[in-house]
């Protein structure tokens, strides 16, 4: 019996190296059981390959509802594409769309949410980072860019609601981001730190809008920028103030909150220390992405078991979804979706 079925998760999700695990990782796995995979294009080859990794890596933990992540978001963000997965339109395009229709532009987001998650569940991917929730500005970095639905923050939060809706109808748990908001960052959090100079009313009037429009999604992930308003001297992902205050307190978010990752240039410092700096911040989950396994040990290191009000939002964030409809029927869908891409040329 696999020594890992009967031991509770630790609080973190982990990368891994390659399009299988290797023996370290394995017995990483059966040692620090993490709560859940994120992979990445060096991860997938073919979609049996990856089929086949998620139920090697539940069978180390020991977990057969352990959850599988990827950012799978369309545009320049898709980890899975063709052949493995469709291309997708990035999120700028449903935005350009409803400020032609907005009804229109609320099904795009749907159905566009509903068929990555129908590519996804397919093959043991059960959570897409998605949906995108960062405020697009004149001054937002490319880092983010397209990836964002719009520059109006009640836009951006309908339409982030029902590409969601999309992704549950198909069986795959969302996760918003970068929470409270990484639009008016104009550096690369995967390679700088951004600080961000707005007052605290500017950024509720806008960046925390959509965010507490959508404060009911089960899982959001923290954005690595300063907000001098809030807390100058720490990234949101490592700060008391800016997770008590305003993602648990202003926003009004209680699910299961997690790291952006942990690797990033944006954060300094051994990788044990970012971890237990986030945990103490207030974050329920670690992130760790690149496969290094002496930075896997050392978050793992850090990372408690799962517990407490963390274990309940981790059970609510990955709850069944509903996921009923016949492959007929998801053609039907596909061939809707295709049929606005050719209306509106991405």
């Amino acid at each position: 019996m696999n020594p890992a079925v009967s031991a509770p998760p630790r609080a973190f999700i982990t990368g891994i190296a390659g399009t299988r695990l290797n023996p370290a990782e394995r017995a990483f796995l059966a040692e620090y059981r993490p709560w859940g995979l994120i992979l990445f294009a060096r991860n997938c080859t073919h979609r049996r390959q990856i089929a086949a990794l998620c139920a090697e890596f539940r069978l180390a933990v020991g977990r057969n509802d352990a959850p599988v992540f990827i950012d799978q978001e369309g545009g320049r963000v898709q980890r899975l594409r063709p052949p493995l997965a469709w291309r997708y339109p990035a999120a700028a395009w449903i935005g350009a769309i409803d400020r032609v229709d907005n009804a229109i532009a609320g099904r795009a987001a749907f159905l566009h949410g509903r068929l990555i998650a129908e590519d996804l569940a397919a093959i043991g991917i059960t959570a897409d980072c998605l949906p995108v929730l960062d405020v697009r500005r004149p001054e937002t970095h490319d880092v983010i860019g397209d990836r964002a639905f719009s520059d109006q923050p009640e836009t951006v939060a309908q339409l982030a609601r029902r590409q969601m809706e999309g992704l549950m109808a198909g069986g795959v748990s969302p996760v918003m981001k970068h929470i409270p908001g990484h639009g008016r960052a104009t550096a690369d959090s995967h390679f700088d730190l951004p600080q961000v100079d707005a007052p605290l009313s500017a950024l509720e009037g806008a960046d925390f809008v959509p965010f507490i429009h959508v404060n009911d999604c089960g899982m959001a992930m923290t954005a690595h920028v300063i907000y001098e308003a809030l807390d100058a001297g720490r990234a949101a992902t490592l700060s008391p103030s800016v997770i008590g205050g305003v993602i648990r307190g202003i926003i009004g978010f209680d699910g299961l909150l997690m790291t952006d990752d942990l690797s990033m240039k944006a954060l300094k410092g051994p990788m044990e220390g970012r971890a237990r700096a986030a945990l103490d911040a207030g974050c329920d989950m670690l992130l760790h992405c690149n496969g290094d396994m002496p930075e896997m040990e050392a978050v793992a290191g850090a990372a408690p078991v799962l517990e407490g009000k963390a274990l309940e939002r981790a059970g609510a964030a990955i709850a069944p979804r509903n996921h009923v409809e016949t492959g007929a029927r998801v053609e039907e869908l596909r061939a809707e979706f295709l049929a606005l891409m050719a209306r509106f040329p991405a």
